[in-house]
């Protein structure tokens, strides 16, 4: 494992099961330390996507929520770091998965009581491709001034405190994670403080050891002595005892194993930790202090005695030239959260709005991040516009075109029509032009120009499943379902749509692919030999084409293109392109100045 530094400045870190304080904290150790990007790119929950709103500094920021590791690690493939937050019974296979991304490099496991031949298959993939794991069982590890792993070294006062909010020259691991924030402590009282710390986890098998973090010290020019902290129980002690007796180790080191107090009572004791029980004289923490006293590390008589020893080793390396001592430099104020800041009148709100498609700040409006200027200088039309606030990127020129066309065809279908009726009713009662458009927009629904989704989606479903037009058609009769874009009262088989005509050549002249539009020619044909009036109508002509235009433009991926269709984006269009017509009917209607509206008497079936 041996290598080097693990972390630095612009290390950044997938956080899989999302626990708002460690991330917090680990933010604001950013802010402290003066990072310029957060430390964490992104989240992993299992079955959710979308953002998490956290402070980075005074600053509020959205961080990417993703429901599978796959889909993060393909989404920031600079995080090389997974910390993984899981619970012991999915702590192994979700690490495991990190552990085969190629993107990844290191991986923390907080959990307690991942099985150990979990742990063993983790260590051995982890060690045959070079990674490295930290824990199982572990509070994680810090570089000073740099990066941290979750709640590594507690608070934030506690992390000033210990001045880890800038680099020392004592690098230190230890087996205990409670125990590394009293040392991180400790060594800042007698040096110059914290260059590197790592707690590897109590289990008897960590993922990685004490000895391959000093041996990873040593390599470090930073790190001028190192502070290792051992326990009963185990023999890790002794792989280190070897690399100092080897000669592997040149730089002083300063250790410790607790538990000397086991010699006091008279049946074996199980300490904290799943491995902190002595199986033997060997394990004993008496018999690996002497070794690691006889093999050259510096080892106090007790652990009251082990400050001291740190600052002796410590002066002697300063007057020695070897350590020039860290010039301390005053941390940045953390803003406090809001409702511990009332009290004292500093205060940071939360937003209540997260944006994706457009940006107001700054000296011009940005859709989609491109400014209005060029915008307008690019001569990019209505459909461009879409295509940015819709779907956050520039579409090629025959999408927006096609998005263009549809909205011309589908502005106005005359005045008897529901939508048409209800706004020209509202707006002779001398109702304003929004309460008309909107009386009128709400009759959009399955009946009235609301299919365009659902035609998208169903002949999807059955192009997708490879359904016949017989299969199709007739699975959706058996269910009691008129298939969405097939049927108009008007139209017939040999009186056809011109609408749809229209989009339909324009499709085969422009469109790379109009696969979805075929499939629903052919279900037409089929409709038609049942009755003259199944055509196919504007709605399913311009669902199935939307569907080319996503899956032959390159530029979505399946899944987007499921959820486009599942949001209602292609009715969105519809109500897009009528809000026009009735907008047009509302003024015409106050132009003629017409009366209020009274349906005829003749025309009402008045029954019992």
């Amino acid at each position: 494992m041996a290598t080097g530094q693990l972390f630095s400045r612009t290390t950044q870190a997938l956080f899989y099961n999302y626990k708002q304080l460690p991330i917090q904290r680990m933010l604001d150790f950013d802010f402290l330390c003066g990072r310029e990007t957060p430390s964490v790119a992104g989240i992993i929950n299992p079955g959710a996507e979308g953002f998490q709103k956290l402070f980075f500094g005074q600053e509020e920021i959205a961080i990417p929520v993703h429901s599978t590791i796959e889909a993060a690690c393909t989404a920031h493939p600079t995080a090389d770091v997974f910390i993984n937050f899981a619970s012991f019974r999915s702590a192994a296979a979700s690490s495991m998965a990190a552990l085969k991304q190629p993107t990844i490099r290191v991986v923390a496991i907080i959990a307690e009581g991942v099985p150990e031949s979990d742990t063993k298959q983790l260590i051995a993939y982890a060690r045959s491709n070079n990674k490295v794991v930290i824990g199982p069982a572990t509070v994680g590890g810090i570089q000073a001034g740099a990066f941290k792993i979750g709640d590594t070294a507690g608070t934030i006062d506690n992390i000033v405190q210990c001045k880890l909010y800038r680099p020392g020259s004592v690098g230190f691991v230890s087996k205990s994670g409670g125990m590394s924030n009293e040392m991180y402590n400790t060594i800042a009282r007698v040096t110059d403080g914290i260059y590197e710390g790592i707690a590897i986890g109590g289990d008897v098998f960590p993922g990685s050891t004490l000895s391959d973090h000093i041996l990873r010290f040593n390599n470090i020019p930073q790190v001028k002595m190192m502070v290792v902290l051992g326990e009963l129980g185990g023999r890790d002690e002794y792989s280190l005892v070897e690399a100092l007796k080897q000669g592997k180790v040149n730089k002083p080191v300063v250790a410790w194993v607790s538990g000397t107090c086991a010699r006091l009572f008279k049946s074996e004791v199980q300490f904290g930790h799943a491995g902190a029980k002595s199986g033997g004289e060997m394990e004993s923490a008496q018999a690996k202090n002497q070794a690691l006293r006889d093999a050259g590390a510096v080892v106090p008589t007790s652990y009251e005695a082990f400050e001291a020893v740190i600052k002796e080793t410590f002066d002697k390396l300063v007057e020695q030239g070897k350590i020039t001592p860290v010039k301390e430099v005053m941390p940045p104020q953390i803003p406090e959260d809001l409702n511990n800041a009332i009290k004292s009148g500093k205060v940071r709100a939360p937003t209540h709005i997260i944006s994706t498609i457009s940006d107001d700040r700054g000296e011009e409006p940005c859709y989609a991040g491109v400014p209005m200027s060029s915008i307008v200088e690019r001569g990019y039309g209505v459909g461009d516009v879409i295509s940015l606030l819709w779907f956050k990127r520039s579409l090629p020129r025959y999408c927006t075109h096609f998005i263009e066309i549809c909205i011309m065809l589908c502005a106005d279908h005359g005045p008897c029509v529901s939508g048409a009726h209800n706004t020209i009713v509202t707006a002779r009662a001398g109702k304003d032009l929004v309460s008309s458009l909107v009386s009128g927009l709400l009759t959009i629904g399955p009946r009235f120009g609301g299919a365009i989704d659902d035609a998208a989606r169903y002949f999807k479903d059955a192009y997708d499943r490879g359904l016949t037009p017989y299969e199709f058609v007739e699975s959706m009769k058996k269910k009691g379902i008129r298939v969405p874009g097939i049927g108009h009262r008007i139209k017939r088989g040999d009186n056809r749509d011109k609408r749809v005509e229209l989009l339909q050549r324009f499709a085969r002249t422009h469109f790379p692919s109009v696969k979805y539009m075929e499939y629903a020619v052919q279900v037409e044909t089929y409709t038609l030999s049942k009755a003259n009036n199944l055509v196919l109508n504007v709605d399913g002509a311009i669902g199935s084409l939307f569907l080319d235009l996503l899956a032959g433009s390159g530029m979505f991926s399946k899944q987007e293109i499921d959820e486009i269709v599942e949001i209602g984006y292609l009715n969105g269009l519809f109500v897009l392109a009528r809000s026009i017509g009735l907008i047009g009917h509302t003024f015409d209607q106050k132009r003629l100045k017409q009366p209020l509206y009274r349906h005829p008497w003749e025309d009402v079936l008045y029954t019992k």
